[in-house]
């Protein structure tokens, strides 16, 4: 995300603290999809596995959607390392590729576990995923036009909004796992059905609030010590929704 050189020095190394947790995060989340559905796949313990027997195409789109969510979840963050992205362009221009194929196939499938095949929460909670999904192919193809175009400026900050759009499914994830440690309890939500107005506000806020900061980074002018410091808070909580999440919802299936 330093990639923005309106934002100051305060505020690129808080991005960078912001990053370097996320990354860790993302690392563990990857490595939590590989293994939980990996050993599914290979008849072990399910986990949070949906396969169904007999169900081939969806178990099909299933396999594909968390094929590419984990490709994208590695790829997303070595796409933002600038060294790497400096020092080999072909590599970055070849990941990126990769990447958008991955979001607009991943997304087209999670369109058809939602509707058709079903998940978890309400209409809700289900519009909210669908419009996070329409997101990402938006982006993703803004961030390919201006690529294609050799527009470097503004395909960055498209490529930007597309990894959080990607990723509003962790940031769910470790907002969800925030609040039950804060509160101690499935407060303003149903654990049994999913629905409730704190899961319904969660799901919308699992992009749109990623989205909200990026916008304020990218045009941080003569706020950077506000923003600084928002950025800092926003590592503390991350970094406690990574631990609660990996504590209490993906590690505890692996073992």
């Amino acid at each position: 995300m330093n990639s923005v050189s309106s934002a100051g020095r305060p505020v690129t190394t808080a991005a960078g603290l912001w990053f370097l947790v996320a990354a860790t995060g993302l690392a563990i989340f990857a490595s939590y999809i590989g293994i939980s559905y990996g050993r599914a796949a290979l008849g072990g313990p399910p986990g949070e596995s949906r396969w169904v027997a007999g169900d081939l195409l969806g178990n099909a789109l299933l396999s594909v959607h968390l094929v590419f969510a984990l490709l994208m979840t590695a790829i997303g963050v070595l796409q933002l390392i600038p060294p790497l992205r400096r020092r080999l362009p072909a590599l970055h221009r070849n990941l990126g590729r990769v990447f958008m194929v991955g979001a607009v196939l991943g997304t087209l499938s999670g369109f058809y576990l939602v509707w058709v095949k079903g998940t978890v929460g309400g209409f809700v909670m289900h519009a909210a995923i669908s419009l996070n999904g329409l997101f990402i192919l938006a982006f993703a193809w803004l961030a390919w036009r201006e690529a294609r175009a050799r527009r470097f400026t503004e395909h960055r900050r498209w490529a930007l909004r597309l990894f959080m759009a990607v990723n509003g499914v962790w940031f769910f994830r470790v907002g969800l796992m925030l609040w039950l440690m804060v509160w101690r309890a499935p407060v303003g939500f149903d654990p049994k059905t999913f629905t409730g107005p704190f899961v319904y506000a969660l799901s919308f806020a699992q992009f749109l609030l990623p989205l909200l900061v990026l916008e304020l980074y990218l045009r941080a002018r003569g706020r950077a010590m506000v923003l600084a410091l928002t950025l800092v808070l926003l590592s503390l909580a991350t970094a406690g929704g990574i631990f609660g999440a990996t504590m209490g919802m993906w590690l505890p299936r692996l073992v």
